[in-house]
């Protein structure tokens, strides 16, 4: 399954401080094949992300996800995750 998977940083100091584990965390999801794609979003007045995973189920999601350096430290907030179907494109 494919999910969408949104989420906001609003302790800027905190995003800072963790960046560089959670972009290694990144990578590693990348050479297994859960991440597709990620990238932030630019057009609002703090950090947020959005990340297009590949997960068994929802059970296997939560649990990547729970791994990202920037959720172990409570960074996380107003996250959505949404099963997406991809009909058109590169997926």
């Amino acid at each position: 399954m494919i999910y969408a998977v949104t989420y906001e940083h609003h302790d800027e100091v905190g995003w800072h401080q963790h960046l560089v584990p959670h972009i290694t965390w990144l990578q590693d999801r990348l050479k297994e094949g859960s991440l597709l794609a990620s990238g932030p979003f630019n057009d609002l007045p703090h950090k947020a992300a959005l990340l297009i995973m590949s997960a068994s189920d929802r059970a296997a999601l939560d649990a990547l996800i729970a791994s990202d350096p920037f959720a172990i430290e409570g960074l996380i907030e107003n996250m959505t995750i949404r099963e997406w179907d991809p009909i058109f494109g590169a997926f």
